[in-house]
């Protein structure tokens, strides 16, 4: 009986994986071992970056609305509390968007939360 090595079914599953680590450095672009920690740490890092791109995105949005909101003598704080109050259902993406490209529609959003 022949021995079967399963060495060419192994080999393409390293090369798929090493195909995905081409532009790192050193070992971890070609030593299989060193591919999938580099591929499991990226996997890693990537996860936790898009969760902070969500809080670095809205820390901007909350900066924008305040400093137009302090021009007109308001805090942010009071703001988004009543418009919560209002009922006024538009986020801070929105509301920041609307208070940098249209500036007047702002001015009638801010009289009617302050109403």
């Amino acid at each position: 009986m022949v021995r079967i090595s399963n060495g060419f079914a192994r080999h393409k599953k390293h090369r798929k994986y090493v195909k995905r680590a081409k532009w790192f450095r050193l070992w971890r672009s070609n030593v299989y071992s060193q591919v999938r920690r580099a591929l499991v740490k990226q996997g890693q890092n990537a996860y936790i970056w898009r969760k902070f791109k969500k809080r670095s995105f809205r820390r901007l949005w909350i900066e924008r609305l305040s400093a137009v909101l302090r021009n007109k003598g308001l805090k942010y704080s009071t703001f988004m509390w009543s418009a919560t109050k209002k009922s006024i259902k538009l986020n801070r993406k929105v509301l920041s968007n609307i208070a940098v490209v249209f500036p007047a529609v702002f001015d009638e959003i801010t009289n009617q939360v302050t109403a």
